[in-house]
């Protein structure tokens, strides 16, 4: 099992610091780059920029515990919880006796973009 996680390409978690515009105020995020490449996923998936879904998380993250500890963790965080739901989704919508789970190939399962459902409305 190890082998494929020590065989990753070091870029995937080498680390980039972007700076994002909240509201004015200037602020660097640094995330490793596959985090950057899934949250630009689910941007497109949303139709609209990295940053702009950036501050989307930040407001309403903020409007539902009233303050933002650790905002890069919480986007890390973020990111994985998608790729969950997209796998659990691409199984659902895989054909009965379809090899899907840790083993399946990739490439055989669907493309997905779920809709982000807004903090907000989780509650």
């Amino acid at each position: 099992m190890c082998e494929y996680f020590v065989k990753a390409d070091p870029i995937l978690y080498e680390q980039r610091t972007r700076t994002i515009r909240i509201h004015g105020v200037l602020t660097s995020i640094r995330l490793e780059n596959m985090v950057w490449d899934t949250l630009a996923e689910m941007a497109e998936a949303e139709r609209c920029t990295t940053n702009s879904l950036i501050v989307q998380f930040h407001d309403e993250i903020l409007a539902h515990r009233g303050e933002v500890p650790n905002f890069a963790s919480f986007l890390r965080v973020t990111g994985m919880r998608f790729l969950r739901r997209r796998l659990i989704e691409a199984e659902r919508a895989a054909p009965n006796g379809a090899a899907t789970g840790p083993n399946a190939d990739a490439r055989a399962a669907p493309k997905l973009a779920p809709r982000i459902v807004p903090m907000a409305a989780r509650s």
